[in-house]
């Protein structure tokens, strides 16, 4: 059993999102379905990436403004000792029980675990192997060509939320933006998410509007951070 992170330790994460925002998301990034006998090169990657999204950059640039405006305002700071003055809500306090959910565009392969989009290309990995004999060689089927795969077809957010309620949940948070990079809403900051791709559905706001019917409170939690950690592509997995 690993043992909690601190505060503390939880810092350099938060600042290191704040920093992310703009971060190259390899695992989807429109590139052709070409067989290569070589790796990529870094540059064009990047290039690639950078000129697909810049259509975005005025929209994240506001709201970069805005987020180190609301930093300078108050009432926290970007270390450990402001944060540790934070209260958590007398509700949180006394809620025994919620619901923390992983469901996403890994949901398609449903192998192993949500790290398929990294392990699947670890040539050692069981997902690796298995991507290989299901779907064929990641040169030709890439973790992208989930997307169109990915529906949402049966996803009912009222039955999920009333289930949530009646099990005695008091809080409900999904997984928005797990390390893939797609988002399972309909983002403004970029086309690679399920409001625009895939189900074309914002599943993020459809729940949120479900459970707070329900009198449930909603959370949403973005793993977004870990797609830039220096050992993501090393078996030495953080």
């Amino acid at each position: 059993m690993k043992t909690p992170l601190t505060l503390s330790q939880l810092l350099p994460t938060a600042i290191l999102t704040r920093t992310l925002v703009l971060a190259t998301m390899l695992a989807v990034c429109n590139l052709p379905l070409v067989a290569q006998t070589t790796a990529p090169n870094p540059a064009s990657i990047e290039s690639a990436w950078q000129k697909a999204n810049s259509k975005y950059d005025g929209a994240r640039a506001a709201i970069l403004k805005d987020v180190d405006r609301q930093v300078q305002a108050g009432p926290f700071r970007a270390d450990g000792e402001s944060l540790q003055k934070y209260q958590a809500p007398e509700w949180y306090e006394d809620a025994k029980f919620g619901i923390f959910i992983h469901w996403g565009l890994y949901s398609v392969p449903a192998f192993a675990n949500e790290w398929y989009s990294r392990n699947m290309y670890q040539p050692d990995s069981p997902e690796f192997k298995h991507h290989v004999a299901t779907y064929g060689p990641q040169s030709k089927f890439g973790y992208k060509d989930f997307i169109p795969m990915f529906k949402a077809e049966h996803f009912n957010a009222g039955a999920w939320a009333r289930l949530f309620r009646e099990a005695g949940a008091k809080y409900v948070v999904p997984v928005a933006e797990h390390h893939d990079g797609f988002p399972i809403y309909n983002s403004n900051l970029t086309d690679w998410c399920a409001g625009k791709m895939g189900p074309k559905r914002d599943l993020v706001g459809e729940l949120a509007a479900a459970v707070r019917a329900e009198g449930l409170h909603f959370g949403a939690s973005s793993h977004r951070a870990e797609h830039g950690f220096p050992n993501l592509h090393h078996d030495d997995r953080p």
